[in-house]
């Protein structure tokens, strides 16, 4: 039987993201959706993530601060960055960070 590792990749320090209007911090060098997991971890392990960009249901709208270009991208392979902004979410991760209260537009993902 094989170990799985870590849940995280290994970091030393927390950076501050926002999504929709609150700001949480989340663990440098992980991706976002990981970063999600870290903040929800139950609700986002029950989610319906590929985990590997098959699915889109990850998919997010994000930006890197004031007057920086918008951008779609999958949480799954997106990097966490300090500053980063989180504006719109599939319907998914809406709905697994639901108890965090946090409020964004949904992004509709093609099925």
């Amino acid at each position: 039987m094989s170990n799985p590792g870590p849940l995280f990749r290994p970091f030393e320090k927390l950076v501050k993201i926002t999504v929709g209007d609150q700001e949480f911090l989340v663990p440098e060098g992980n991706m976002l959706l990981r970063a999600f997991q870290y903040l929800s971890p139950e609700d986002i392990s029950y989610g319906r993530f590929c985990w590997n960009e098959e699915c889109q249901y990850c998919r997010v709208a994000f930006d890197l601060g004031p007057q920086t270009q918008a951008r779609v991208a999958l949480s799954c392979k997106l990097l966490v960055q300090e500053g980063m902004r989180i504006t719109e979410m599939a319907q998914e991760i809406r709905y697994c960070l639901r108890k965090l209260g946090v409020r964004t537009k949904s992004l509709e993902t093609k099925e």
